[in-house]
């Protein structure tokens, strides 16, 4: 039986459309709205990378390190010509130049290494002449009379017989004249020296040999050591300048006040050595005059010498910088060396006083020298003098309160403080002193330096001025490469050209043995690496990354930018889903 109550099939409805219908096309301007927003932070991007940019002027690295390689491999060694004249017959001229060759570089092997920069190099360019003992002016004859006019004499023939004795020559001569009599070797002042006298041809050899290697390259200083520590000359500031400040110092001006005319004497005597060593440095003088300005240690009394007497050993508590004022300069600014030379004029209660050496005698000079600070010298007043005065007493000057160091008394001490600046360029005070070539006498020069002095210093200041050039020049471009936000501007970049083409000018000089020329380049090369190195746009910002600045900012911009991210990401997904609401309307079945 069927049954009666059947229920009629359920109808399924058909799904609902994924989007409610839209009758109108969605805007655009809420979209475009958001994106200008989103695209201006993008825009600004590039002009906050452009604001914190760091401007660099190109630095020529290659160029820096090509000069640095160069130097390394190949030291710029400054050549020398020797020549020797002998005024007799019988030698021969190629034997004895290969002979006198060898016998400096013996010598030098003994004293100093070839390598050394400065020292004419490894071989020797060697020549022999041989000649009546009259020339064709009859002017040579057996070079006797007056050292100094004999020297002016060898001078004026070199010059007429192709210049090599003046100009821009660097030809070291030696004449030898063999005759009767006592040996007699002079040194000039010039580049030459001679010999005179009865000698054989292996001792003029090794005579010439010697005076070669011993004065005209190492400039008298045993080894050659005429540059200091580490190869740096000390005397010399970075920046190519150093300030002669001359101090007179009472010590007690109750008992004498003492004033000195420094522009009459002192400048007048120091003009020719500031001339002579213009090629190495600029040099500026000045003096001052100091008054109470006791030593800052005692002396003792020696009754043998009447005298006080203060020891070389206490030298160093001489310097009272506690009551010297010295440090007055206006002249030394930055890297400028100062050399202080002071005149040191004792009160009474330790007048006269004497400086007694190491080895218990008293100093002639009655001066000593500081290295890399100057010199002093101690002056007397004739008042302490009188042998009438009670030594222990302190005594008063009842005569003129003020009074003036005589001249003769002001030149001999600026003869000692020339003295000093030779011993502070690392030269000898004097080229008296003995020595195993047997040296009869140096002919001195005006300027307190001989030619082949200062060519000795020429030779070296331009390898040392060369050598700091280059690591300065070194140091310098590694910082710049290893800080990619430092600031280098135009004016570093210029500098360093300058420098390098400052320092290819002393190279070329140098080979071609100017050597006031390229000491002179070199010098120059020298105070523009330093300035470059230490200009004021470099030492006064610190340089950070790129990961720093990120940090800084970010806090400012990550907030903003993540809001208009997520708008713009908010914004394009909801136009999406009312256009396809709006295409699923319009779309026939």
């Amino acid at each position: 039986m069927a049954d009666a109550h059947q229920e009629p099939p359920i109808k399924e409805e058909p799904p609902p459309p994924p989007y409610p219908s839209r009758a109108t096309k969605p805007g655009l301007k809420r979209l475009l709205l958001t994106l200008t927003v989103l695209l201006s932070f993008i825009a600004g991007f590039p002009f906050l990378l452009k604001s914190t940019e760091i401007y660099r002027s190109p630095l020529p690295h290659r160029s820096i390190e090509s000069l640095s390689g160069s130097l390394k491999s190949n030291p710029p060694f400054l050549p020398c010509r020797f020549h020797a004249v002998f005024f007799s017959s019988g030698h021969r001229p190629d034997e004895l130049a290969a002979s006198i060759a060898a016998a400096m570089k013996k010598r030098r092997s003994a004293t100093v290494e070839a390598a050394v920069c400065g020292k004419c190099g490894a071989d020797f360019n060697v020549t022999v002449t041989t000649m009546a003992a009259t020339d064709d002016d009859g002017e040579i004859g057996s070079l006797d009379g007056d050292d100094e006019a004999v020297d002016e004499m060898l001078e004026s023939l070199l010059k007429r017989r192709g210049g090599e004795g003046g100009g821009g020559g660097r030809v070291y001569t030696v004449f030898v004249v063999e005759r009767e009599g006592m040996r007699k070797v002079v040194v000039g002042k010039h580049r030459h020296a001679w010999i005179v006298g009865r000698v054989t041809e292996s001792e003029a050899v090794e005579m010439i040999g010697g005076i070669f290697v011993e004065y005209f390259i190492n400039g008298g200083k045993e080894g050659g050591e005429v540059i200091g520590e580490n190869g740096e000359f000390m005397p010399v500031g970075a920046d190519g300048r150093v300030v002669l400040s001359f101090s007179l110092l009472n010590a007690d001006p109750s008992d004498w006040v003492y004033d000195w005319d420094f522009q009459k004497t002192g400048e007048i005597m120091m003009a020719p050595v500031v001339e002579a060593l213009a090629p190495v440095a600029n040099i500026t003088l000045e003096s001052q005059v100091l008054y109470h300005t006791p030593k800052s240690s005692l002396s003792y009394w020696d009754e043998k010498l009447r005298s006080y007497v203060f020891s070389i050993r206490d030298l160093p508590f001489f310097v009272n910088s506690n009551e010297w004022h010295l440090d007055t300069s206006i002249a030394a600014a930055g890297r400028t060396r100062v050399l202080q030379f002071v005149v040191y004029v004792p009160s009474a209660k330790e007048c006269p006083l004497l400086l007694q050496l190491p080895n218990g005698e008293i100093s002639m000079s009655n001066g000593y020298i500081s290295p890399t600070w100057g010199g002093v010298v101690v002056w007397n007043p004739p008042e302490c003098l009188g042998p009438t005065q009670d030594p222990l007493a302190g005594r008063r000057n009842t005569g003129t309160p003020r009074k003036t160091i005589p001249s003769m008394d002001l030149q001999k001490v600026f003869q000692v403080f020339v003295g000093q600046l030779r011993q502070l360029f690392g030269l000898k005070s004097s080229n008296v002193q003995t020595t195993g070539l047997g040296i009869s006498n140096f002919v001195a020069s005006e300027n307190g330096f001989t030619e082949w002095e200062l060519d000795v210093l020429f030779r070296h200041h331009a390898c040392s001025n060369l050598d700091s050039c280059v690591t300065t020049l070194g140091s310098l471009s590694r910082l710049v490469q290893s800080l990619p936000r430092m600031i280098v501007m135009d004016e570093i970049g210029k500098q360093v050209k300058l420098s390098l083409e400052a320092a290819s000018l002393a190279q070329n000089n140098a080979s071609q043995g100017i050597y006031d020329a390229s000491a002179v380049s070199s010098r120059k090369a020298r105070a523009l690496a330093e300035d470059a190195f230490f200009h004021p746009s470099i030492m006064s910002i610190s340089y950070s990354s790129f990961e720093h600045y990120f940090a800084i900012y970010m806090p400012f911009f990550a907030p903003v930018s993540l809001h208009v991210l997520l708008a713009a990401a908010k914004e394009l997904k909801r136009y999406k889903r009312e256009r396809a609401k709006y295409l699923a309307s319009h779309t026939p079945t």
